[in-house]
C-alpha cells in the first residue's frame, strides 16, 4: 500500500499546477462514454465512438447524463474540460484519485468529488474516486473504469419511473449521489455481520489462527468508509445550502434527506469502530484467560510436587544415619505418606475452588 501511496504522489512530481497527470492504476483499453439525453417526453441512451460527439449536447434544452469511463485517457478528458469550460484544476483534480471528497463552486458549475464504494465478489470493500460537473441541463461523470453502482438510475431514466424525467440536471445530481450513499449501507450492513460473526467466535473460543489480522484488516475497512463518508456531510451540506440557480428550492429537500442518511451511517461507523476496539480487547482478555488457565495447571502441578520432592530429596541423601533408613518397610511407608500428601492438597485446591 505505501508503495502505491509514493507511486501516485511521484507522478506529479515537478508538475506545474493544472497538469493533468492520471495518478491511479486502473487502464481502461477503450475510452467507454455513454449518454442519456431526456426530458418529459422522450429518452435518448447512447454509447458514443469519441468525445467529440458528447460537444453539441451542452447547446440542448434536454437534461444530459455524459459518464465517462477511463481516467488514463486525460487528452480525450482534456478535450470535453475545455469545450464545457472547466478550469484546468479541475481537470487535474478529476484524474488525480487521491482526492478527498470535496466540492468547488464555479460561476456555471459545480464540481463535486465523491468515494463510490462497493463490495466485491470476496467481500473486501472497493473504493473508487468518481466526480460530478453540474452545469445548466447537464451532469458530466468521470469514473476510473466501468462498473459503478447506478444501474437502478438509468433504468428509472428509461423507464421514466419517478420524477427523474420531470427534474432538471440538480435532480440528476440527487438520484446519482443518493444511489452512492445506499450502496454505503449495504456496507455498513456487511461490516455490522462480520463484527458479529467476530464476537461470535472469539465467545465460543473457535477463533482462527487469523483473527488478529482479520480484525485488522476489518479496523482498515471500516476506517476506508469513514474517510469517505465524512467529508461527504460537508459536501451535501453546502450543496444543499447553495443559493445559485444550479440548485433549486425545491431540490434542497432532496439534499438534505441524502444529509440524514449520512448522518446515520456516521453514526453507525463510530459504533463500529468503537465495537472492533473491544474486539481486540476481547480477543486479547481471551488469550489471557487461556493463558491464566495454563498457568493454574501448571503452579498447582507444581504446588503438589514441591512436598514430594522435599522428601524424595531427604530420603535421596547418601548418609548411613537417617531413621528409618534400614527399616523394613521404610519404602512403603514412604510412598504412602507421598500418596496422602498428594491426595489432601488435591482435596484442599479442590475445597478452595482453585481446580
Amino acid at each position: 500500500m505505501a508503495k502505491n501511496r509514493v507511486k501516485k504522489h511521484h507522478k506529479k512530481l515537478g508538475k506545474p499546477p493544472g497538469s493533468v497527470i492520471y495518478t491511479g492504476n486502473k487502464s481502461s483499453k477503450k475510452l467507454f462514454i455513454e449518454v442519456f439525453d431526456y426530458n418529459l417526453e422522450k429518452c435518448i441512451e447512447k454509447e458514443l465512438a469519441t468525445i467529440e460527439e458528447a460537444f453539441h449536447f451542452k447547446s440542448l434544452d434536454s437534461v444530459t447524463w455524459i459518464n465517462v469511463n477511463g481516467l488514463n485517457h486525460v487528452g480525450d478528458i482534456e478535450k470535453l474540460g475545455n469545450h464545457y469550460n472547466l478550469h484546468p484544476l479541475v481537470l487535474e483534480d478529476l484524474v488525480s484519485i487521491s482526492q478527498r471528497p470535496k466540492i468547488d463552486e464555479y460561476d456555471d458549475y459545480l464540481f463535486v468529488v465523491v468515494k463510490m464504494l462497493y463490495i466485491e465478489k470476496d467481500n473486501s470493500i472497493v473504493s473508487e474516486q468518481i466526480s460530478f460537473v453540474l452545469g445548466k441541463g447537464y451532469v458530466l461523470s468521470f469514473q476510473e473504469a466501468e462498473g459503478d453502482v447506478f444501474d437502478a438510475v438509468r433504468e428509472r431514466i428509461r423507464q421514466g419511473k419517478g420524477r427523474a424525467r420531470g427534474m432538471q440536471a440538480d435532480y440528476l445530481l440527487y438520484i446519482l449521489l443518493d444511489a452512492i450513499v445506499d450502496h454505503y449501507f449495504t456496507i455498513i450492513e456487511t461490516l455490522g455481520e462480520k463484527i458479529e460473526d467476530y464476537e461470535d467466535a472469539i465467545f465460543s473460543g473457535q477463533v482462527s489462527n487469523t483473527i488478529n489480522r482479520d480484525i485488522q484488516e476489518l479496523k482498515r475497512e471500516i476506517l476506508k468508509v469513514r474517510r469517505a463518508i465524512f467529508p461527504l456531510r460537508e459536501v451535501i451540506s453546502r450543496i444543499e445550502k447553495h443559493e445559485g440557480p444550479l440548485i433549486l428550492k425545491k431540490t434542497q429537500t432532496f439534499y438534505r434527506d441524502i444529509y440524514d442518511h449520512l448522518i446515520q451511517v456516521s453514526e453507525n461507523i463510530d459504533i463500529y469502530r468503537e465495537m472492533i476496539w473491544s474486539l481486540m480487547e476481547m480477543y486479547m482478555t481471551s488469550i489471557s484467560n487461556k493463558m491464566n488457565e495454563v498457568m493454574k495447571v501448571l503452579t498447582i502441578m507444581a504446588s503438589i510436587f514441591i512436598p514430594l520432592t522435599f522428601i524424595a530429596g531427604i530420603y535421596g541423601m547418601n548418609f548411613d544415619y537417617i531413621p528409618e533408613l534400614h527399616y523394613k518397610y521404610s519404602y512403603f511407608v514412604l510412598w504412602g505418606v507421598m500418596i496422602v500428601l498428594f491426595l489432601g492438597m488435591l482435596f484442599y485446591f479442590k475445597r478452595k475452588k482453585w481446580l
